[in-house]
């Protein structure tokens, strides 16, 4: 199965990305969303709590204090000192450091602009080669813009689970990629692999948007012992069989890729590369918080689920824990290898995710997850949000104006936008409502 240990209750987790990612069903009636699965109550023999009481006290990290004590008071300071700081931070202790930009970097824009959707898009696809090697890491970017568009518009970046193939976007037309198969680490045809559903495309596009999609396991593979296949290995040192402790991981890796499909697009003449969002759900939410933290061209950010390691709080003990995340068992390639140090001190954790959605400021970003996705701690997102309320009215930005938890389906949509859905982890149809929506507020 390409598609590895998503989570400890992976099949109900599957079926609800399978649900989700997507919006396919609102053409049409969409189907009920399947009942979650019971949360678990251990995961590689880490107990998990789900006991609010039991959550803990704790003092997050002020995004607004220097490193050397000093209060932030003006964008000045936060631009040029405070938030350099904070990048740095997580690099060293979470997700680690990544390279620039390859300067070897090509683009082959192999389908220039065909007509797709009964002439309402103009397709494009895209292999962006990493290196000057063509044999080695590469991906594909699938993109498509409203037919006759007067100007560049805004476009919406996905990172999905899934090659590009026409059952993501429903278009005969595109070409079929490959996915991983984690048990032979091997790449298969997309038609082999497990499917996620099916992106509306034609509803973005009559809102006014383009939408462009990659896959993330064309960047790096997403299982234990996959980095000699993906980008990071060609970036080791003579000597190095791993990278360094505060080298980069997988989701760093991830995050790379998008800002290299934002390099692509900013050569489009159809795309508005002022108005570019991105788009992820569950580890790819997590991915995307992370790539709009450090990409500053990336103009909004929608993360689905991001959960512990994303914009939940750490020092929070509900759901996953970076205990659990470092598991040596589950996802310690996703992160540097420092970020285990804090799996049993996360009270000397330097960062906590109030400092990633601050990051984001004073640009849109809006944090969806669901009610009963408890592993992956709704609550703790929403409490994020509250504390880099701060820095978004620094930056003379909204936060979410509230420090009241709202219930399922009562969406907060200002510059730092929270919407909980009644139902589990991943995307239901309805979100992309309130997607769409946040969309049209801020491109």
């Amino acid at each position: 199965m390409p598609f590895h240990r998503l989570c400890p209750i992976a099949t109900s987790i599957a079926a609800a990305i399978l649900t989700c990612c997507t919006a396919n069903a609102q053409a049409g009636r969409p189907p009920a969303p399947p009942a979650p699965a019971p949360p678990p109550t251990n995961v590689a023999g880490i107990p998990v709590n789900y006991d609010e009481a039991l959550a803990g006290n704790y003092t997050l990290p002020d995004p607004l204090v220097l490193a050397n004590g000093k209060p932030v008071r003006d964008a000045k300071t936060w631009n040029e000192k405070r938030r350099p700081e904070i990048v740095r931070l997580f690099e060293e202790n979470q997700y680690g450091r990544a390279p620039g930009r390859p300067a070897a970097m090509t683009f082959d824009v192999f389908d220039k602009g065909t007509p797709a959707f009964d002439g309402k898009a103009l397709r494009r696809q895209v292999t962006v080669y990493f290196s000057g090697d063509k044999a080695g890491p590469k991906m594909d970017l699938l993109l498509y813009l409203p037919a006759g568009a007067p100007k560049p518009v805004p476009l919406l970046l996905n990172l999905s689970f899934s090659a590009n193939s026409s059952t993501v976007s429903g278009d005969p037309g595109v070409k079929p990629g490959e996915v991983w198969n984690a048990r032979d680490k091997k790449k298969v045809p997309a038609s082999q692999g497990m499917s996620f559903g099916r992106i509306d495309v034609p509803r973005l596009l009559e809102a006014g948007f383009g939408f462009a999609t990659i896959y993330y396991g064309d960047i790096d593979p997403d299982f234990i012992g996959g980095l000699p296949f993906g980008i990071r290995a060609t970036y080791l040192k003579p000597g190095q069989t791993e990278p360094a402790p505060g080298e980069w991981g997988t989701i760093a890796a991830w995050a790379w890729g998008l800002s290299r499909a934002v390099d692509y697009l900013e050569t489009d003449k159809g795309v508005d590369a002022k108005r570019i969002a991105i788009l992820g759900v569950s580890r790819l939410g997590k991915t995307v918080m992370w790539a709009g933290a450090r990409d500053t061209r990336i103009a909004l950010v929608i993360a689905s689920c991001s959960g512990e390691g994303g914009a939940a709080l750490s020092r929070r003990n509900y759901g996953e824990t970076i205990a659990h995340l470092t598991a040596p068992s589950r996802f310690p390639y996703q992160f540097c290898a420092n970020y285990q140090k804090f799996a049993e001190h996360v009270d000397k954790f330097p960062v906590d995710a109030n400092m990633l959605v601050a990051l984001v400021a004073p640009r849109p970003v809006l944090l969806q997850t669901g009610d009963k996705d408890q592993w992956s701690d709704p609550k703790g997102e929403f409490l994020a949000a509250v504390a880099a309320g701060p820095v978004f009215r620094l930056l003379g930005k909204q936060g979410l104006e509230t420090d009241q938890w709202p219930p399922a389906g009562t969406p907060i949509l200002h510059t730092l936008g929270y919407y909980m859905h009644a139902g589990g982890h991943g995307t239901i149809p309805s979100d992309w409502d309130q997607y769409l929506q946040f969309l049209k507020m801020h491109l």
